[in-house]
């Protein structure tokens, strides 16, 4: 529900909750008392505090939790316990870290963390081996500790999430960069777009799709025979995809999505959330008229009430508005990419998964000047 009368409120990582805990549960290894609040020292030098919502001390090690709170930010793990059980490990081991139950563990190439170890990113990993010096520091003991983070239930919430594909078995992420959540950046899902890709390149796939949802990315994936790694689910941030494979290229991409989503981008859009703008409809009858449609046809575009029936109107004319609408997407998204040559393809499917839509592969350096329409 929007609230526009007041501003929306940030929230934590799960890379600074579970800094929190593993700090809590240091110091009281330590000390043999819980700091609640538990204060954590972020990347950029705030100091917030968190309270406890669980602690346990076993024989040979000591447990703390902080359940997450996203503030307004639509994430999976808004509300979930993020634990951090600490041990006394190895003399001169440093901090090593272990995935505990609903943490997942990296089994494939690409990824900012090896294969083979917890999925816990490296700014938490910091993070964490900060807050553990700080507290050595203050108390004598060694940082020599074994850290395992835990989040129950998160292989469940991971399900929701785009890991698998990233090769993230067993559960979720420990992620952050600044440590805290700004509301709807979505900074999750543009985050794993980015892995996505890291992992595509690492695995020496020369083609990638990035879909705007589940219907394209099967049309796109039987389209192409593409293996699942050269899949990324980029929803709508197309323009966030395409500014990464612009640092990170890639052989051949190829963007697919539905009419809309598709039309948007023939309009110039590279953030096709209906917040950002909304289809052109008067644009897709001048591309239906371009097409060969009659004026007929166009007027009634016009005033039709979704891009999905004025696709159908026009194919009912046996007018092939969706390949005026591809290159037009093509044209967008190739100023995006064009200082890479990577060969871009648009393809744009209906609701039931057919083509009807299609710019072929061109390299993206050869994109027509910007159109400066006002």
């Amino acid at each position: 529900m929007d609230t526009p009368d007041r501003p929306l409120r940030r929230g934590w990582t799960t890379g600074t909750c579970a800094a929190a805990a593993a700090k809590a549960a240091f110091t009281a290894l330590a000390t043999g008392e819980f700091p609640d609040p538990v204060e954590v020292t972020l990347p950029r030098g705030e100091r917030p505090a968190f309270a406890l919502a669980f602690t346990r001390r076993d024989e040979a090690s000591v447990t703390a939790g902080v359940v997450k709170d996203a503030g307004d930010d639509p994430d999976v793990t808004h509300g979930a316990l993020v634990l951090a059980t600490v041990r006394p490990g190895a003399p001169g081991g440093g901090v090593r870290f272990h995935a505990g139950q609903g943490v997942g563990t990296v089994t494939r190439p690409g990824l900012p963390i090896p294969p083979g170890e917890p999925a816990i990113n490296p700014v938490p990993r910091e993070m964490i081996r900060a807050a553990i010096a700080e507290v050595a520091a203050a108390t004598g003991l060694p940082s020599d500790v074994e850290v395992k983070i835990a989040i129950p239930g998160g292989e469940a919430l991971a399900a929701r999430t785009l890991n698998a594909r990233l090769g993230i078995v067993g559960g979720l992420s420990i992620l952050g960069t600044t440590g805290i959540v700004v509301p709807y950046s979505c900074s999750a899902w543009i985050h794993s777009i980015h892995r996505g890709i890291d992992v595509a390149r690492a695995m020496g796939l020369a083609h990638v799709a990035g879909s705007t949802g589940s219907t394209s990315e099967a049309a796109v994936r039987k389209l192409h025979d593409l293996p699942e790694p050269a899949l990324i689910d980029m929803g709508d941030f197309v323009g966030g995809m395409l500014k990464y494979l612009r640092a990170h290229p890639v052989e051949k991409v190829t963007v697919a999505g539905g009419v809309a989503k598709m039309t948007k981008l023939a309009q110039g859009l590279l953030d096709l959330h209906s917040k950002r703008g909304t289809v052109d409809l008067v644009a897709l009858a001048a591309f239906a008229a371009a097409a060969g449609g009659t004026p007929a046809l166009a007027e009634t575009i016009r005033t039709a009430n979704t891009a999905a029936q004025a696709f159908t109107l026009a194919a009912a004319e046996g007018v092939a508005l969706g390949n005026l609408v591809a290159r037009a997407a093509w044209q967008t998204a190739a100023r995006v990419i064009e200082s890479t040559g990577t060969m871009l393809e648009i393809a744009i499917f209906d609701r039931e998964g057919k083509l009807v839509g299609h710019a072929p592969f061109v390299a993206a350096h050869d994109a027509p000047p910007r159109n400066r329409r006002r």
